[in-house]
């Protein structure tokens, strides 16, 4: 772990109180999740939630959870910056709009695949058995599912 933010044993402040031009205190709740070198995470958790927000948030946590806690607030915050009024949740629904974009052409794919082999299939049952097409059609019908 890093030791709270501070570079050679300096007491460098985290970017946290940096931005907030306050002396960094030894038990700084900001430190070991704001390191100085990172300005930009806590600049944009700052302008979206309130540095005394994020105070309260983190210490109401168990230390075991902060982490994670802070790294969902910069992901948060950066797409609030990009987002003002959907945040990730646009991304979100963005890519489930991709999605089932994506879902809809696989399936006309399928089904021209599926349409080509039965034009393929009745041309050459002219010429080959009932049975050989009924074997190709259960092979078809394995390989198109099985993506």
């Amino acid at each position: 772990m890093k030791e709270s933010g501070r570079k050679h044993g300096a007491l460098s402040p985290c970017a946290a109180c940096k931005l907030l031009r306050r002396r960094c205190a030894e038990d700084c709740v900001f430190a070991p999740y704001f390191p100085p070198d990172e300005p930009h995470k806590f600049a944009s958790v700052h302008k979206v939630f309130g540095a005394s927000n994020v105070n309260k948030m983190l210490q109401e946590l168990p230390e075991h959870q902060r982490r994670d806690a802070v790294s969902s607030m910069v992901y948060e915050a950066n797409a609030r910056v990009r987002d003002p009024v959907y945040g990730c949740v646009g991304a979100i629904s963005s890519l489930q709009q991709q999605i089932h974009s994506l879902q809809t052409q696989l399936a006309a794919a399928q089904a021209e695949v599926v349409h080509m082999r039965m034009r393929q299939f009745s041309s050459s049952s002219n010429a080959g058995g009932a049975m050989d097409m009924a074997v190709d059609q259960a092979n078809m019908g394995e390989s198109l599912w099985s993506c």
